[in-house]
């Protein structure tokens, strides 16, 4: 299997970085997760130097690459021809400091020799305003400043603070690797105190605090190791600040090849707050679930209106309108980048089901300190009467059409959820007057959408109301409880899927042609949704291999994109993706032995 996209990631939920196999940090967004790629080179054509941060090792040979054990630290080891070999080990710092957890926007790069006498020489290019500005620097004693003299400068000044020769550093000049060294580089503030022994402190604090945050995860007997790793990514995609959960790291890596399907990840949609939560749920990841639901409480609190956006950004007022960059060629040359996401400015109807669904967990987990309360059900009732208006109104989709409007079915389907859970949430606050209200309304929301989103010709439901087509969003049915996973309506519309959508062991979104053409990758996060379809109508032998053969399509550091060729197993799309990491978590939940079926029983 070929997956291009090999790259590692280190991160603190502030800010993270993308590294390549070489140990390049080729992409890095700053302050933030959304911020000013500083380290741009991954969409700025191949092997790019500007927009990169690269310790190369003169007369290099082979590589190799892994985290330690299960923490967010990297390691690369470089060998050159002669057999001298140098360590790089990345890192954010992440830890608890004084009650609070330490986690400032720095990326920390320890090199040190293993053999022989290697030559390096250090690289260090920031660039400002999405790649069209090179750094301008001024140098120190132990530090050195990269800044922006043109507005506006979205990122402010980077300091790098080293016991690393400034001058070999400023002059791209190579010296031989003779002791460990310590690159520090985050915001423009005075460093005191000794550069090594901090980044050996801050290395051992940060890996203990993986370890130690890894153990309270509730993981499958099998897989194990493929759901640690797609947890701690969650947690990487995560903005602690306002508990916000982008949907990739990346922004503009496009779905295929040669293929204007560029589009900027760096943000939060409502549509996934369900699944992150479920699978934050399973995982046991309390604290972090419990971020998320505040980011989305907070959502439903401001929108005073009661209409909600498809999307946000890490802070939801933060407008994201959506530009081209022509100071980026794009991943491999494939432009354009787009900064912004117009999905914002959008009509997708399915939000308000996303949304309720979510912070129903609040009305149900007695593990969270800050359970629902009558006032926030009326908050979200809000909401509730906008998705009950417009449950049959037409909308762009969960898929963001821009080039059509139709009454999807999955978007009113999440119009009756966000009803259905209503009624619930007020049966459980003993509103019984509420409960009865929302179960009438939802109801008749229910018996509308099953006799007009049904084809008898094709005996299955359709992706519009009218249409002839199919999309992977029916196979949500059953998951939100709208249909029995053996009604035969919806075992009729899961053998259209799989006649129509199935590639291989991979599945389309859609077959059909949209407003580019016809759709060339399968849609990972609709695999996994396949997966748990066939384990719902007892198809789990089946289930289990499909997982299996998702599963080797993984970089090498287990972690997936949005979208894979389903021939030739090439991961394309934004990376890393959060959708199919947490797809990834919940299939392998439902896939897997018991720890008392495989452990006790020794079966």
């Amino acid at each position: 299997m070929t997956a291009n996209l090999e790259l590692g990631v280190v991160g603190n939920s502030v800010v993270a970085a993308l590294v390549d196999p070489v140990g390049r940090i080729v992409w890095m967004c700053y302050p933030r997760l959304d911020g000013d790629p500083v380290f741009c080179s991954l969409l700025d054509g191949d092997e790019k130097v500007e927009g990169s941060f690269s310790i190369d090792l003169h007369g290099f040979a082979e590589s190799s690459q892994r985290y330690l054990g299960n923490t967010a630290v990297l390691e690369t080891i470089l060998t050159d021809g002669s057999g001298s070999s140098v360590r790089i080990v990345d890192y954010a710092p992440r830890f608890k400091q004084f009650d609070r957890l330490y986690r400032p926007p720095t990326i920390i790069r320890r090199i040190e020799p293993l053999g022989g006498m290697p030559l390096v020489t250090i690289r260090l290019r920031p660039r400002f305003n999405y790649g069209a500005e090179p750094a301008k620097r001024t140098v120190g004693s132990n530090h050195i400043r990269y800044f922006s003299e043109s507005p506006p400068a979205l990122s402010g000044t980077l300091r790098l603070t080293t016991d690393a020769p400034i001058a070999h550093i400023v002059a791209e000049q190579p010296f031989a690797l003779t002791q460990p060294l310590t690159m520090v580089l985050g915001p423009d503030e005075t460093f005191t105190g000794s550069v090594p022994r901090l980044g050996v402190d801050f290395l051992e604090r940060t890996r203990e605090y993986w370890i130690e945050w890894q153990r309270y995860l509730s993981v499958p007997f099998e897989w194990q190791d493929a759901v640690i790793r797609a947890a701690i990514t969650l947690k990487l995609c995560a903005f602690e600040e306002t508990g916000a959960i982008v949907a990739a790291l990346t922004t503009s890596v496009p779905e295929a090849a040669d293929t204007p399907r560029t589009w900027d990840y760096r943000y939060c949609w409502l549509r996934d707050s369900y699944f992150v939560v479920h699978a934050l749920n399973r995982l046991g990841a309390t604290l972090t679930m419990e971020d998320f639901l505040r980011y989305i409480t907070t959502v439903a609190q401001t929108e005073t209106s009661g209409v909600l956006k498809p999307v946000y950004g890490l802070l939801p007022s933060i407008p994201l309108d959506e530009r081209t960059v022509p100071s980026l060629k794009g991943y491999r040359g494939m432009g354009p980048v787009r900064v912004g996401n117009l999905a914002q400015v959008q009509v997708q109807n399915d939000s308000y089901g996303s949304i309720i669904l979510a912070a129903a967990q609040m009305f149900f987990d007695l593990r969270l300190p800050h359970v629902g309360d009558i006032e926030l059900f009326r908050r979200l009732e809000r909401l509730g009467r906008k998705a009950a208006a417009v449950a049959f109104e037409p909308d762009a989709g969960l898929w963001e059409f821009r080039g059509r409007l139709r009454v999807h079915t999955h978007s009113t389907a999440m119009c009756w959820a966000a009803c259905d859970r209503l009624a619930k949430i007020a049966q459980v606050l003993d509103e019984k007057a509420a409960a009865d209200e929302w179960r009438d309304i939802a109801d008749g929301i229910r018996e509308r959408l099953l006799a007009e989103a049904w084809n008898a010709e094709l005996n299955s439901f359709v992706d519009a109301h009218g249409s002839t087509e199919v999309d992977a969003s029916l196979l949500l049915m059953q998951e939100i409880g709208l249909v029995a996973a053996d009604d035969p309506r919806f075992l009729g519309t899961l053998s259209l899927i799989e006649k129509r959508l199935r590639r291989g062991a991979h599945l389309m979104r859609y077959a059909a042609p949209d407003d580019f053409g016809l759709p060339e990758t399968s849609f990972t996060v609709c695999t996994f949704w396949y997966i748990d379809a066939l384990v719902a109508v007892g198809r789990k032998e089946e289930a289990r291999v499909l997982f299996e053969q998702v599963l080797a399509c993984r970089t090498r550091h287990g972690l997936l994109s949005e979208d894979l060729d389903p021939f030739r197993g090439e991961l394309w799309g934004n990376f890393p993706q959060t959708y199919s990491m947490v797809g990834l978590i919940i299939s392998a939940m439902r896939l897997s032995k018991s720890w008392e079926e495989a452990f006790w029983r020794g079966s």
